[in-house]
């Protein structure tokens, strides 16, 4: 059992703009989260939990034999010494909530691939031709089995740990965000719905709601157009702009994605709207998990949220 295997982490990620939007070609910008992390670790009398993550990652490695079989896996694994480590008592030591929205499944699939991939494409090499699409597209693959159906962004930012900006459909790369600024009175923050979302539900009733002609031409303009603008004001450190693009994103999504705005949240975020105090958006797909809010007074939003728990994620 290797060392390596214990030393590496892997952090949580936070998708601050482009839910949603980005099945439809929207831009998006990921950050990784050290908050929360993984790391794979060997248990020799293993609790529940233990057991519990190693039975789990056990299904998944037969998932993963499967796609091997059929020839649909895109990368070679080496499953004897996956099925080895397993035996010797493998767990995902993590604490990335699930169902959160904040990647938990991302940490594990880009752990087992940076671990067990022969030949993983090396950080370093991403730049260099189509290496970071290639690599997107295999751990887009090997996430499926949690989601059903899998960007591949989460365990990229998670692999890569760096910032990744997606200009569009298959078009991304790592990006540099403005430093936060320690002093500010402003934030981006997480507040906690209390309950987990069930991705792949939220994600099912978006893709059914797609098929609506006014519905998906306002994902298609509309929702395009301020998440866009918002990551664009954001790049560039125009706060002031930002904030504008915000409150016109808020009240989007809170007139057309009800279902994915915990009911006990609609009066919050519509007080943010209405008081100009804070803006609250979806964190990953919504239905539950974390709350993403940003505020220009933080002191200001906490007040009003007292209520709620809030995590600061990045000073401006």
């Amino acid at each position: 059992m290797g060392e390596m295997i214990k030393d590496s982490l892997y952090y949580a990620k936070i998708l601050l703009f482009g839910e949603y939007g980005i099945i439809e070609d929207s831009m998006g910008l990921s950050i990784p989260y050290h908050f929360f992390k993984g790391n794979f670790d060997f248990a020799t009398e293993p609790t529940a939990v233990q057991r519990a993550s190693n039975q789990s990652i056990r299904e998944y490695v037969s998932h993963l034999e499967k796609l091997n079989a059929s020839k649909e896996l895109p990368c070679n694994m080496d499953f004897d010494r996956l099925r080895g480590d397993l035996d010797a008592g493998l767990f995902f030591d993590s604490s990335i909530p699930q169902g959160f929205g904040v990647g938990s499944s991302g940490a594990l699939v880009a752990a087992i691939y940076n671990q067990y991939a022969i030949a993983p494409i090396a950080q370093g090499d991403i730049m260099v031709g189509d290496r970071l699409s290639e690599l997107k597209a295999t751990l887009a693959k090997l996430e499926s089995y949690f989601h059903g159906k899998s960007s591949g962004l989460d365990p990229l930012i998670c692999y890569l740990n760096l910032p990744i900006l997606i200009k569009g459909q298959g078009d991304l790369g790592t990006v540099g965000i403005p430093t936060e600024n320690a002093e500010g009175k402003g934030a981006i923050f997480l507040m906690n719905s209390g309950s987990p979302g069930k991705t792949q539900n939220m994600v099912s009733i978006f893709l059914n709601r797609l098929k609506d002609d006014g519905f998906r031409n306002m994902v298609k303009t509309q929702l395009k157009k301020q998440n866009d603008d918002c990551v664009k004001s954001f790049l560039k450190g125009d706060v002031t702009q930002l904030f504008g693009h915000l409150k016109g994103l808020s009240q989007l999504l809170l007139d057309n994605f009800r279902p994915m705005i915990p009911d006990h949240f609609e009066q919050v975020w519509r007080q943010g709207i209405d008081s100009g105090a804070y803006y609250l958006k979806l964190c990953g797909s919504g239905g539950g998990g974390f709350i993403l809010g940003f505020t220009q007074d933080f002191e200001k939003a906490e007040s009003l949220l007292k209520e709620h728990k809030l995590q600061v994620i990045y000073k401006m």
